[in-house]
């Protein structure tokens, strides 16, 4: 199963917007930028897997795009779902949510585990983990004690994170309450542009793994299906940030810096995927991207 899909929410539009007497107009799969008088700007024109519009719902972005993605991973196929934007344009709204209006990761782990009652033929073991990126630095939101962390490779674990901790999970309700504690541990900050200002990219990871629960005893079961390992990968960036914009100064500054430095690397990396056509991948991935 290989697939990656990219979408664009818009965002209700602000005073700003009307003060500059732009709008984005949706039409089906397409979004273009024109002025008030309805005229289209020239190469402001673009196409996207699916475009959300200004009365889409969280529930709707999720089971027309993420649940697909949580789903597989279940079966064994890893997944990612990430937003990148601009800042202030309503990423972690779509990630966490709100009460009224759960975000993609809550919704995410209430199915995933759901759908683990109802697979009665396998046994699971859900390990999950919560990180920032802050400053270029990685940090674990479960325990604040484990800060700057390194990345490592190796053969058998693959890429990790060495000292991140991670918790056995049993039910939707405990791992909603471990992303709570670990909101309470992450970076947020005022600009001109945003009261609640995200000023780290975070990572919630889950490394889903089971096995039939007659795998040992039946001899129809493949080897290869005995155990099933697959890593779900939900992210909400930073978003990218313009100094005239934000009004940043110190501290503020050198965390935009670091957004906008951690945000082209990661275009780069999507770019270098795109291009190889010939490549092939083993992950479900959902982008969503906002207006700016």
């Amino acid at each position: 199963m290989e697939k990656i899909c990219v979408a664009v929410r818009v965002r209700p539009s602000t005073s700003e917007d009307s003060f500059n007497g732009s709008f984005w107009k949706v039409e089906e799969n397409r979004i273009t930028l024109h002025r008030t008088h309805d005229t289209p700007l020239s190469g402001s024109s673009y196409a996207f897997d699916h475009i959300f519009d200004e009365s889409s719902t969280n529930a709707s972005v999720y089971n027309l795009l993420t649940k697909d993605i949580i789903h597989a991973a279940l079966d064994g196929f890893n997944g990612t779902a990430f937003a990148y934007g601009q800042t202030s344009s309503g990423k972690t709204f779509t990630m966490n949510g709100s009460e009224t209006d759960p975000g993609v990761i809550p919704r995410a782990v209430k199915d995933l585990f759901e759908k683990m009652e109802r697979m009665s033929d396998r046994e699971f073991l859900i390990r999950v983990s919560y990180m920032e990126i802050y400053n270029e630095e990685i940090n674990d939101l479960l325990t604040v004690e484990n800060q700057k962390l390194q990345i490592h490779e190796s053969l058998e674990r693959g890429v990790f994170v060495a000292g991140l901790r991670e918790e056995v999970v049993n039910n939707a309700e405990q791992v909603l309450n471990l992303i709570n504690a670990g909101e309470v541990n992450r970076h947020f900050g005022e600009t001109n542009m945003n009261v609640r200002s995200s000023r780290s990219h975070t990572i919630f990871r889950m490394v889903i793994e089971s096995k039939g629960k007659d795998s040992n005893s039946s001899s129809d079961c493949s080897i290869s299906d005995v155990v099933r390992v697959s890593v779900l990968n939900l992210v909400d960036l930073a978003g990218s940030e313009r100094i005239a914009k934000t009004g940043a100064d110190g501290v503020r500054l050198k965390e935009g810096k670091s957004i906008n430095k951690s945000l082209m690397i990661l275009g780069n990396v999507i770019n270098k995927l795109s291009d190889g056509s010939k490549q092939r991948y083993t992950s479900f991935g959902l982008t969503l991207m906002y207006n700016d």
